[in-house]
């Protein structure tokens, strides 16, 4: 039976404001919750640290979505468990055990969501033409920009609202959770409606799990017997050491009392901050990044870029030495800061793609946002014990000691000139 087409407009922008909502959940959401559940923050970073775990194994598991029934169906599938995995956390956090439920539902949420990933950009290049894909390769990214705002900005606003109206914070982060998963059921019935059904979305059943796993392997093999693989692991791992900290810290930093080091922001006043101001400074230095790498390529642009990413840092010095009560100047100081890591997060995700060239491009690649979802959990467990044993002001002078490692690597990067020239494609990072 010959199944309709469907335009691309009906259907890009919401699974990709899918696919980034429960990341933004799992990953910041979550950091703001628990802070605001009073947990210490050597707790927060060590937990939530470790949700990133699924998008560091996400390689392993790939190629078995690929043969295992067809992407729209992984797609469909993920949408509705990730609607049950945000119910769980919302039944569970009134109760006693809270931490540890809502930690094993935010474990499935980031399981679930690594894995829509993976079957939702491998159904944009099945569904889609080159000259589709071109076009809607800025449509995708500023979807999954607002999912970002969506969560870290208007839910944590909601959030902060039903906080202040009702003076319970556990039924007040429940009812969140609720709205959110009751989204996430509207997603599946209308995607389960509107998805297009793409000629090459069929299940492999010429390929098997032992035959993937054999070219798996093999492929891994290649890719660390690539030229220069040490050098390019430790940029994967250093480019973004001292990010990794600090936005472990960001959030409690501004919620925290002034006593004990913070901004004593209220949790609509951080959606509004962190969760909106900077989500838009970053989409804004990003859009601005991929711009001007397009002109003069990577290797012109990685010394600028590499600055860009460390130096803004010092925002936080600023912030933590001055205790602010104007929140415009909190406001400009994380937009200063999040600019820069949109401006220079866009050297990150240009090298990742140049150095997934060849036989297994996209192997490689996934393989590449293995590493960088690692260098952002090791780093991030850490740091909640480190600000803890310093205190901020003294925490964040050492984020900017952990720059230094990134700025010393840059020299020794070797990089084709014309790389990143007249030809970027914009990828949704993590």
């Amino acid at each position: 039976m010959n199944k309709p087409t469907r335009s691309p407009w009906t259907w890009v922008p919401t699974l990709y404001f899918a696919e980034g909502l429960p990341y933004v959940m799992v990953m910041t959401v979550s950091v703001i919750m628990y802070k605001r559940f009073g947990l210490s923050n050597t707790e927060i970073a060590l937990y939530t640290s470790w949700l990133y775990l699924p998008w560091v194994i996400k390689p392993f598991w790939s190629p078995f979505v690929d043969i295992l029934k067809t992407k729209r169906w992984w797609i469909i599938a993920m949408q509705l468990l990730i609607g049950g995995g945000l119910a769980g956390v919302a039944l569970t956090l009134p109760t006693p055990f809270y931490l540890q439920a809502s930690l094993a539902f935010f474990w499935l949420l980031a399981f679930s969501s690594a894995t829509h990933d993976i079957a939702a950009d491998g159904f944009y290049m099945l569904a889609l033409d080159d000259s589709q894909q071109s076009f809607f390769v800025g449509i995708r990214s500023t979807f999954y920009r607002l999912a970002m705002i969506t969560g870290q900005g208007l839910l944590i606003i909601l959030a902060g609202f039903l906080e202040q109206s009702t003076g319970k914070i556990s039924l007040s982060w429940s009812i969140t959770f609720f709205v959110l998963s009751g989204l996430f059921v509207a997603f599946f019935a209308y995607h389960n409606f509107i998805l297009p059904y793409p000629a090459g979305d069929v299940e492999r059943k010429d390929q098997t799990p032992k035959k993937i796993l054999a070219e798996f392997v093999n492929t891994f093999a290649s890719f660390f017997s690539k030229k220069g693989i040490i050098l390019a692991i430790a940029f994967m791992f250093l480019y973004r050491l001292a990010e990794a900290m600090l936005v472990k810290l960001a959030s409690p930093f501004l919620l925290d009392a002034r006593e004990e080091g913070g901004l004593a922001l209220s949790t609509q006043e951080v959606g509004l901050v962190y969760g909106t101001v900077g989500v838009i400074a970053l989409t804004i230095g990003g859009i601005i990044g991929g711009i001007v790498a397009s002109q003069k390529g990577l290797k012109f642009w990685l010394w600028p870029m590499a600055l860009a990413i460390t130096l803004p840092n010092v925002a936080y010095v600023f912030l933590s030495m001055t205790q602010p009560d104007n929140i415009w100047w909190v406001n400009m100081a994380v937009a200063i800061e999040q600019f820069g890591y949109g401006f220079g997060f866009t050297a990150y995700m240009l090298y990742l793609i140049y150095f997934s060239e060849g036989e297994h491009k996209t192997a490689y690649y996934s393989i590449c946002t293995g590493f960088m979802a690692l260098g952002m959990m090791l780093p991030g467990m850490a740091a909640g014990w480190i600000q803890e044993q310093l205190g901020y002001q003294h925490f964040f002078i050492f984020i900017m000691i952990c720059t230094i490692p990134t700025l010393l690597l840059v020299p020794f990067m070797k990089i084709d000139p014309e790389f990143g020239k007249k030809k970027i494609n914009d990828q949704t990072g993590n």
